[in-house]
């Protein structure tokens, strides 16, 4: 009897030994060669523990039955993390599951352009493939901010223009919202480092005005100059007389040229036959033109024109500027 018991322990502890060898041998090494190259893995939130080591076995990416001993012996079951992976050949099973549990998901990039319009940064959305699409290509400025749930009547002009990263099937009401969070993370705390300045008394007066000069600027070290010059208009009552409010307030019917007719075509946001700011923003603002507008030069000057390189000529009086237009503009 003994002897049966003995010879059964070895049996027993020789499988244990073999299963324990296979197991080992399996979460230690890479089932991803490098003819398959590097594979995507979509982890939907609400799949169960067999649905995802069932995809990652047809995949390649790991052997399904000992892949999920691993899983079970690290008690890991109910810890591994929604997202999109992308494992590369020479990752071991071992590995592909701390990617799962830290949640090492794939990251992409969305950029708001200094520049862009809400209209513009919408239609980006909608083209990005990564983006979970829940807003409505074309509504009401009223209907995106009820959609979006932001205390804001317009949100154009403040969201702030960098680049934010997310994972696959992040939400473009979650996109908006952070570059609008972002925006006021920025603003707030510059505001009170202002240079005061009486024509730009609070915080969306500083966004309307950053917004032209964001559209105005050519050269980043020029973005000051032209802050201080717009400001210098405004403490005068001079009118801004810019262009890109215009085409701005022209809308759908702006095709890439703009006419001396629609420069005296009045609407709320043409500067050439208004006073004072236009009522909102007309483009999103990066931090340099934001701070532009905070900390402009103090200047005379109330004129400029392009050079044509990007620059301008920055002129005190309409004698020189009709100067300057003559030769940069006029070819005279």
């Amino acid at each position: 009897m003994r002897r049966l018991i003995a010879i059964a322990l070895i049996v027993v502890s020789f499988s244990l030994g073999w299963f324990w060898m296979l197991y080992e041998d399996s979460v230690n090494h890479s089932h991803i060669s490098d003819e398959m190259g590097s594979v995507l893995v979509s982890v939907e939130k609400g799949q169960n523990l067999r649905q995802i080591i069932t995809q990652l076995d047809q995949l390649g990416v790991v052997e399904g039955r000992w892949f999920e001993w691993l899983v079970r012996i690290e008690g890991a079951a109910s810890k591994i993390q929604a997202g999109e992976y992308e494992f590369s050949p020479g990752l071991t099973p071992r590995q592909v599951l701390v990617f799962l549990l830290k949640g090492k998901v794939n990251q992409y990039a969305f950029t708001i352009i200094e520049g862009q319009t809400f209209k513009q940064l919408l239609l980006e959305l909608q083209a990005h493939p990564a983006i979970k699409k829940t807003l409505p290509a074309q509504a009401t400025m009223a209907e995106y901010v009820e959609r979006l749930n932001i205390a804001e009547k317009n949100l154009e002009g403040l969201l702030l223009a960098e680049t934010y990263f997310f994972i696959k099937n992040t939400s473009d009401v979650e996109l908006i919202t952070r570059a609008y969070r972002a925006m006021q993370a920025f603003i707030n705390p510059a505001w009170p480092k202002r240079d005061d300045k009486a024509v730009i008394n609070t915080v969306y007066k500083a966004l309307t005005l950053a917004s032209i000069v964001e559209k105005e600027t050519g050269l980043a070290s020029e973005r000051k100059a032209i802050a201080g010059l717009f400001i210098r208009r405004l403490e005068i009552g001079m009118r801004l007389q810019t262009d890109p409010t215009v085409i701005y307030g022209m809308g759908d019917s702006y095709q890439g040229d703009i006419r001396f007719r629609d420069l005296r075509t009045d609407t709320a946001y043409n500067t050439y036959t208004r006073y004072g700011l236009p009522p909102s923003p007309i483009a999103m603002p990066g931090k340099a033109a934001i701070n532009a507008v905070l900390h402009p030069v103090k200047t005379k000057n109330l004129y400029f024109v392009a050079k044509g390189d990007g620059s301008h000529v920055f002129s005190q009086t309409l004698k020189q500027h009709n100067v300057a237009v003559n030769k940069y503009q006029r070819n005279k």
